[in-house]
């Protein structure tokens, strides 16, 4: 701990609220920012991902977890968001803390201009000595509304600012082989490839969106980016520098392989998909190896309704993806070159450019840690079978 450190805190709405009166506890807020002052005071960068503005709203559209559908639940977020950070920026105060609101989506968060803005005021916020809150945009976020956001974003936070940790607290000390109330379940300190733990991770809280499934989920996309990932208890005093000093048992996630580049990371862990294209297992051998990039040529089919830019999810014939990629077209143009095969780019989308779909620079070859999308059900959209 002695040097200087990127650190992002996720905490759940389990920790942040009273699951049976969905009030806020207060006791845990105040140890929760009273530790991460201290922790800021020794030099270290702090983000905190939070979750909780649906739970402490509920109240006020007069339903309860079990009941709440998704308007009730953006209506919600809507009347809790300010109560969450009233709270946070009245206990901040007391811990001489400043801190700053964000409210993102996962479209923020995986569009490439936005993505950096978001990047670059956290920086700011840091040379200022701010602590940024971040929390999924609830009140307007309605396909990302869905299990596990502020367990995924927080990982996608740690990618976005390359931090060196990643801390997700919860109501257990981590992750077990089983469910933890069975008296034969064996406590995991350290996890190597997370893939090979999703079986035993089933079960969410009564107030939380997400179980350790998405934790999981959370610390693979993380370690792909070189940032270690700790699952541990949050209901304890000192809930991060008593881990991080090595105090109490929890789960480290450890880091895979080498740090990618911004570019590669930004690419590597989707959680929509604007586009599929299949190749054949040939062509997805050439792609796997660096050998190139995806011609006109090479594609079979084509799924989805993107845009120049977009990131496309490459699959073999046999539904496996290999890839990950910035086209160069639209799914129209895509389309256009794909079925014309005997005639100039140009001349069908009306001017000049490269003729790959995909450029091999601007693939990225996902390794076996991943995890992978499944393929596009048979019923979605086809835009070209060739």
């Amino acid at each position: 701990m002695a040097k200087k450190k990127k650190i992002v805190v996720k905490i759940g709405s389990s920790l942040l609220a009273n699951s049976e009166k969905l009030t806020l506890r207060y006791a845990f807020l105040n140890g929760l920012l009273s530790d991460l002052a201290q922790l800021q005071k020794e030099g270290h960068d702090i983000i905190l991902t939070s979750s909780g503005s649906v739970a402490l709203g509920l109240n006020m559209v007069g339903k309860r977890p079990e009941d709440a559908g998704i308007l009730d639940k953006q209506a919600a977020a809507a009347c809790g968001q300010p109560l969450l950070m009233n709270a946070y920026r009245q206990v901040a105060s007391e811990h001489d803390m400043e801190v700053a609101q964000m409210l993102v989506t996962v479209e923020d968060m995986e569009e490439r201009r936005r993505f950096l803005n978001i990047k670059n005021t956290m920086l700011r916020l840091f040379e200022n000595d701010i602590m940024p809150i971040i929390n999924e945009n609830d009140s307007v976020a309605t396909r990302d509304l869905r299990v596990g956001d502020n367990d995924r974003l927080s990982a996608k936070v740690a990618q976005m600012v390359q931090a060196d940790l990643l801390v997700i607290l919860t109501s257990v000390e981590g992750l077990y082989d089983r469910d933890p109330s069975d008296p034969d379940a064996v406590f995991i300190s350290e996890i190597e490839d997370v893939t090979e733990h999703l079986e035993s991770t089933t079960g969410i809280s009564a107030l939380g969106s997400g179980g350790m499934l998405t934790k999981m989920q959370a610390a693979n996309m993380a370690q792909n980016a070189g940032v270690e990932t700790i699952i541990a208890e949050g209901i304890i005093e000192r809930p991060v520098s008593s881990v991080l000093k090595n105090e109490r048992r929890y789960t480290r996630c450890l880091v895979t392989g080498e740090k990618a580049s911004p570019l590669k990371v930004w690419l590597s862990n989707r959680l929509q998909v604007a586009g599929t294209l299949v190749i054949s297992n040939e062509v997805a051998a050439s792609v796997i190896a660096g050998d190139c990039g995806i011609t006109r040529s090479d594609v079979i089919s084509i799924q989805g309704d993107f845009t120049k830019g977009d990131v496309l999810h490459v699959y073999t014939e046999d539904g496996d993806e290999v890839a990950r990629g910035l086209t160069n077209f639209s799914s129209e143009e895509t389309m256009l070159v794909a079925r014309h095969l005997d005639m100039p780019v140009e001349d069908l989308i009306g001017y000049k450019t490269k003729s790959d779909i995909i450029a091999a620079e601007n693939i990225l070859v996902l390794e076996e840690n991943h995890l992978q999308h499944d393929a596009p059900e048979d019923d979605q959209k086809i835009v070209v079978q060739l």
